[in-house]
């Protein structure tokens, strides 16, 4: 079961210009804004030892913001896919990721045969994509699974577009990706 419920108030998600940076370290604005792949930027910090771990992968109703930033009605039902990023073999990043059902079916991207592979390295690679604005937020602990579940953890989301597919991926940054990057996350 995925690790969301409805009874946590909804995220409050801010694009870059929103954002009192001020107050957020330099190393941190830039984990959070970087506009390359993720997974790339994690393989290349784990030396090549990187790797996925899939938590859930199923057909479920959407979180009202997720419905909202792609456009969907409130209650619409999607993929969604939940996964560790890990380096080294610690979770550094928790991902959620989500399409609405009928842009999913009709564009045939087919989400369940990921496995183990990354999601992110796929928006980055198949044709097609475009990338939204970046969004940045601290995220709700009761969102998380139970063993990372600590509160104000920074987060980013963005929507990859192609035609009428609308895919959000969402990557909370974990204490341990903070401790690998030698950088201190400014709570």
């Amino acid at each position: 079961m995925p690790y969301e419920t409805s009874q946590v108030p909804a995220a409050h998600w801010l694009q870059q210009t929103a954002l009192c940076t001020a107050s957020v370290a330099p190393a941190t604005l830039d984990w959070l804004f970087d506009e390359g792949s993720l997974t790339r930027r994690l393989t290349q910090l784990s030396a090549d030892h990187f790797s996925v771990t899939p938590l859930y992968e199923g057909w479920q109703t959407l979180r009202a913001d997720e419905c909202l930033a792609l456009g969907l009605a409130p209650g619409s039902e999607g993929w969604v896919r939940e996964v560790y990023l890990r380096g080294h073999d610690q979770p550094w990043v928790f991902a959620r990721s989500v399409a609405g059902r009928a842009a999913l079916s009709g564009d045939g991207l087919d989400l369940e045969a990921l496995g183990s592979r990354s999601l992110g390295e796929l928006l980055f690679c198949a044709q097609g994509f475009a990338r939204q604005a970046i969004e940045v937020c601290r995220y709700p602990a009761a969102w998380l699974p139970a063993a990372n579940a600590e509160p104000q953890l920074w987060a980013r989301r963005s929507r990859f577009d192609r035609d009428a597919l609308g895919v959000l991926v969402a990557e909370i940054f974990l204490p341990a990706l903070w401790q690998a990057a030698d950088t201190p996350e400014v709570r």
